[in-house]
């Protein structure tokens, strides 16, 4: 390893950006398999085997300032056929944590300050958030078959607790009923909470650790308040 490398890497692991890995970026073969099933390669003229490269030789300002990491949709495809098993959907993370929390691109660190203050990224009203979903389970029980259909909201001790994606609640409210036409027609012991019902984690997404953390102890408590074992992330 070039001294150049090795300093980045020891910088990196000062800020607790990389974890111990079976394999690091600097294995990479640069054989591509990456690019090829990459379905955001070639945006911006984005290469997820570049950006490997780029960390292996210690570029990094040039990774930190760069638009490829916030380019990468993290759906892990590349490391899925990596020959080496590179960490590559992790290597994306921990390079955007080190990104200015006030240089985040769009309104993603807009999003997770919305989030830690208010549960949801949307800042949705807790009684807005209900008045919605049962609208909704309102709309279903006037389809044939479902008459009795009911949004279960806190029920303690059901055998499942799902979140819900924000763009549920906002525009696309229509596709709660696929998921929840099928745990009635299953007869599925279910329920959603009324706090922290949101599963859509940009902590995570954007490399924050602490805010990522926060989100999911959120969650735990719900399940642990209500009693419930089984869990359902929407993502």
């Amino acid at each position: 390893m070039s001294n150049t490398s090795e300093k980045f890497l020891i910088n990196l692991l000062d800020h607790g950006c990389f974890k111990s890995w079976t394999f690091s970026q600097d294995v990479c073969l640069t054989c591509g398999i990456c690019s090829s099933c990459c379905p955001a390669s070639g945006i911006d003229g984005f290469d997820p085997r570049k950006l490997v490269r780029m960390v292996a030789l210690g570029l990094q300002d040039e990774v930190v300032e760069a638009r490829w990491p916030w380019i990468c949709t993290i759906c892990a495809k590349c490391e899925n056929v990596c020959p080496m098993d590179i960490d590559i959907s992790n290597i994306v993370r921990r390079v955007r944590s080190l990104r200015d929390r006030d240089r985040v691109p769009g309104v993603l660190q807009k999003g997770v300050e919305m989030a830690l203050k208010t549960g949801n990224i949307l800042g949705l009203p807790k009684e807005d958030f209900i008045f919605i979903v049962e609208d909704v389970a309102a709309e279903l029980a006037e389809e044939p078959g479902f008459e009795e259909f009911k949004v279960p909201i806190d029920k303690k001790g059901a055998n499942i607790l799902c979140t819900i994606h924000n763009k549920l609640v906002n525009t696309h409210t229509e596709d709660l009923k696929h998921w929840w036409k099928i745990f009635y027609a299953a007869g599925e012991d279910w329920t959603i909470s009324s706090d922290y019902w949101e599963g859509c984690n940009w902590g995570y997404f954007t490399g924050d650790d602490m805010a990522s953390k926060t989100m999911v102890g959120r969650i735990a408590e719900n399940l642990k308040k209500l009693e419930i074992k089984n869990f359902l992330w929407c993502e």
